[in-house]
């Protein structure tokens, strides 16, 4: 059943209101410390922009069955159904920013989510020798491993970065296959 974009707000405004709240600031602070020890462990930029993906894949893989129990949501129709209850309810109900959805192309299976307020990058500036740093990427990770466990293989990047001098945090995502459900035959096996 296909959500309009009230329903989703109403729905992000609910999920929001039955989540557990954490200090904003504590936050950002926090994931500041993580970035940062990424950075001196790797010194590499690529490898932690890599890292920081492979760290949100894992957290959207587990952060999708809280989604899905306490958001309302039912299944999505389609890819712009998706694409709405990313950026009105998971945004609100994880990080408490609504983003848009923007600039889909001609096939319907790339879009745009646009976050004009990130609470990730608070009190962030990045050093010249870091202008390559992905500082937000975990976003992107998050993004593919939650939609993974609901059967769509995805590529997600961001496109525009506000700490890169953009006016705003744009992350691209294409779909790239739905995965079929596939039943392991060592359960039936096992019958």
């Amino acid at each position: 059943m296909a959500t309009s974009g009230k329903q989703h707000t109403r729905l992000g405004e609910q999920a929001w209101n039955k989540m557990s709240k954490v200090n904003a600031e504590f936050f950002a602070l926090t994931y500041g410390a993580m970035v940062m020890q990424l950075v001196q462990d790797f010194e590499d930029t690529a490898a932690v922009n890599a890292q920081l993906d492979t760290m949100g894949y894992n957290i959207g893989v587990r952060l999708i069955d809280e989604f899905l129990a306490k958001s309302g949501t039912g299944a999505c129709a389609d890819l712009r159904d998706t694409a709405e209850t990313i950026a009105k309810v998971a945004f609100k109900m994880f990080l408490g920013v609504v983003a848009e959805v923007a600039n889909w192309n001609a096939d319907g299976t790339a879009f745009s989510v646009v976050l004009y307020d990130n609470p990730l990058i608070e009190f962030v500036e990045l050093p010249p020798q870091h202008c390559e740093l992905l500082y937000s990427n975990v976003l992107c990770g998050v993004i593919r491993g939650a939609l993974e466990m609901v059967q769509m293989k995805v590529e997600c990047r961001f496109a525009r970065d506000v700490l890169r001098g953009d006016d705003l945090n744009e992350i691209r995502v294409e779909l790239k296959e739905v995965l079929a459900e596939q039943m392991d035959d060592q359960y039936f096996e096992g019958m």
